[in-house]
């Protein structure tokens, strides 16, 4: 197995040159050879715009095939690769790009009715010298093609010295993380790690050069990255991004394209479930999935193989300081196991469950899942105290989750800790909520907690108390919310309260937040 990312596509393209590599929602297809004719393009131009090895570029976009081109010509050069959600606003993508020290930024132009370089304009850090927009740029902005032409005067060679260069160690991506102190951690990984970690998550779903993947999941999750175009053009799939998700252009797209491998969240086969109109689709093509983030019902699996017609279907668990995957069950797996468990660690990975000593729990016993392996982050980029924290003397990742441990080593996530929730397959956490909420003029103290929902598994709501004096109805609250922060990140409930309930010391009883919204839903 090659040792980096830009050794391993070569050799992907060596295998595979003539074979359609990418195909664009708009129909254009690349094979293997020419995409990476365009990869050689863009990492000439990312030398000529003064990228040099260990730099930082970011990239915001949404799924598409110039995302999958920079990414790759980013791994060519020696960069490091800086994802950035498309939900963010332009303070939080600010934020990003100045904690990174990014100094080139690929971005779209108008995605979700907004224009992201006039979001980031009032938030852009002085770190950031250019920014190439791949689409819908203005007359003033640096358009991809425009971008391209400058690598005319590098020499491809240059491209080659610096793929070359790169040792199995150095930094491959930092995928920033959100978590309870209230602002994002990059967390840091390098080329081997990651590589190690697709081969084993396309082993187990096994990829095939006669695969057509369709990526809904979003490019800049681990998920829709690393085992998503990365991973199936490592092996030798045709990769289709997909850039937003809706029941009918997907089914549309998988009964055209003939899609057999289309992994995501549950909630993404829930809906092509209640689509109506699915019996219009010719679905049959589709092989393999994999799905988790979330709670999922034996039945919704029984589901997904009996009337979408999927032979394989996994669940994993996973960080994105794993490299996105810590455990995966195995195909042959019963459907009550691919239900209720999210498999066993992957070869090389040790796994446990441990008490509030640090000690391994037996099988069934509840406790703190703590991961230890080849695929455990280097690290959070800039904050050693963070990673101590988080990885122990002796190598262990404690991820913050409680899990209970079978006899066969399955895993059963049980619990989280410091109370995240999941919203639609995005990881919530309720400080980083509060902490912009509490900037509301009319908010003297914030509490979010997550709660059930049919559709998205859950939701945040907000519990707040007024500024005396101060009125806010839960609507505008929310609509302010939209407007400050990722739309995943938005409570879709809000509750206002002449007080939130405090223990001895001052700290919010949130357990008690939690069962008063349980017991509301069960009078209603």
């Amino acid at each position: 197995m090659s040792l980096t990312a830009p050794r391993a596509f070569a050799e992907s393209v060596a295998r595979h040159g003539a074979r359609i590599a990418v195909i664009g929602e708009d129909g254009v297809a690349l094979s293997y050879d020419e995409l990476d004719a365009l990869r050689l393009r863009a990492a000439r131009a990312l030398i000529a715009c003064g990228i040099e090895h260990g730099d930082r570029v970011a990239i915001w976009a949404q799924n598409g095939v110039e995302w999958i081109v920079a990414g790759l010509a980013i791994h060519s050069v020696g960069g490091v690769l800086v994802p950035i959600n498309t939900r963010m606003r332009g303070n939080e993508a600010g934020y990003v790009l100045q904690k990174s020290g990014a100094r080139l930024l690929f971005c779209t132009g108008k995605f979700l009715g907004q224009h992201y370089p006039t979001l980031l304009a009032p938030h852009r850090p002085a770190n950031l010298r250019s920014i190439v927009v791949f689409k819908d740029a203005a007359a003033d902005e640096l358009g991809w093609n425009e971008f391209l032409a400058c690598g005319e005067r590098i020499d491809a060679q240059a491209v080659e010295q610096r793929s070359a260069a790169i040792k199995p160690d150095d930094r491959l991506d930092i995928l920033f993380t959100s978590g309870t102190t209230g602002l994002p951690k990059g967390v840091v990984s390098g080329h081997q790690q990651n590589l190690r970690v697709i081969a084993d998550w396309s082993a187990h779903m096994g990829l095939v050069p006669e695969d057509r993947y369709l990526v809904v999941n979003p490019f800049f999750h681990s998920f829709g990255y690393k085992v998503g175009w990365l991973g199936g053009l490592l092996a030798g799939c045709t990769v289709l991004p997909h850039a937003i998700f809706d029941a009918a252009a997907v089914m549309k797209r998988i009964a055209a394209e003939r899609i057999s491998v289309l992994p995501g969240p549950p909630t993404l086969f829930i809906s092509l479930l209640a689509d109506g109109e699915r019996a219009h689709y010719d679905l049959s093509s589709l092989r393999a999935t994999i799905t988790g983030a979330a709670a999922i019902a034996p039945s919704l699996i029984e589901r997904i193989r009996a009337e979408l017609g999927f032979k394989i279907v996994l669940t994993g668990y996973g960080l994105t300081e794993t490299c996105g995957i810590v455990s995966l069950c195995k195909p042959d797996d019963s459907a009550e196991t691919i239900a209720l468990t999210s498999g066993r660690a992957i070869p090389d990975v040790e796994l446990h469950c441990i008490d509030g000593d640090g000690r391994a729990l037996p099988p069934g016993e509840a406790g703190e899942i703590v991961v230890r392996g080849y695929n455990v982050m280097q690290g959070y980029l800039d904050d050693e105290q963070a990673t101590r924290e988080n990885i122990d003397a002796d190598g262990w990742l404690h991820t913050g989750d409680i899990g209970v441990l079978d006899a066969r080593g399955y895993l059963r996530i049980t619990d989280r800790l410091k109370d995240m929730y999941i919203a639609g397959g995005f990881n919530c956490y309720p400080a980083e909520i509060e902490r912009i909420i509490a900037a509301h003029p009319a908010i003297a103290q914030v509490a979010v907690i997550g709660v059930p929902d049919e559709r998205l598994g859950e939701v945040g709501k907000a519990c707040v108390v007024l500024r005396p004096q101060a009125m806010l109805e839960p609507a505008a609250l929310i609509a302010w919310c939209r407007d400050n922060m990722s739309n995943y990140k938005v409570p879709r409930q809000v509750q206002v309260m002449a007080a939130l309930p405090l223990n001895a010391s001052g700290k919010v009883l949130k357990f008690q937040l939690r069962a008063e919204a349980v017991a509301a839903t069960q009078t209603i």
